[in-house]
């Protein structure tokens, strides 16, 4: 039987890389739910496209012993983080994030992904793919040039143009 994925949608979210995903998933009978972290279900992409959530993240905090994976799906998730960081959705994020981690759940994501995992203590040690303008943050993690990486149950890309080499070896574990 399939893994259930839970999916995190940053608000304004990178389209092109959560519809890799969602795609992977819908094709391969993978069930997820999608969750905004925000205030609403109501979300945008970086492109100014509307979409609607399954729910928000405050309703899965509490509950990732349901889930098996989780997808942090960016997009200007770090300049509207570093805005935003007090907000109550950011913070139920930060809390998914880390429960997902000490659960040794599977953890996915592109772009600042790893960056977010490496503030939280999440995969110190393990190798991760990252945006390259924030390579240089990472401090636990060791961040590398290759455009995707498996390490353990952590699973990054550089961006949303590597997803698709991340994509085989995502569907192997959750299938």
């Amino acid at each position: 039987m399939a893994k259930k994925v839970a999916v995190l949608v940053v608000n304004p979210v990178n389209g092109a890389g959560l519809f890799q995903y969602l795609e992977a998933f819908f094709e391969n009978s993978i069930p997820y739910k999608t969750f905004a972290v925000a205030e609403t279900t109501s979300v945008k992409t970086n492109s100014g496209i509307n979409l609607q959530t399954d729910d928000v993240v405050a309703n899965l905090k509490g509950h990732e012993n349901e889930y098996d994976a989780l997808v942090f799906a960016c997009g200007d998730a770090i300049p509207e983080f570093a805005k935003n960081a007090e907000k109550q959705f950011n913070q139920d994020m930060l809390v998914v994030m880390k429960n997902f981690s000490e659960q040794d759940k599977i953890l996915i994501g592109h772009c600042a992904a790893a960056l977010l995992f490496d503030n939280l203590g999440i995969g110190n040690g393990k190798k991760v793919a990252l945006h390259p303008f924030v390579k240089s943050m990472v401090k636990g993690c060791v961040g590398t040039d290759e455009k995707s990486v498996i390490d353990g149950n952590v699973y990054t890309a550089q961006t949303e143009d590597a997803i698709p080499s991340l994509i085989p070896g995502l569907l192997k574990a959750l299938m």
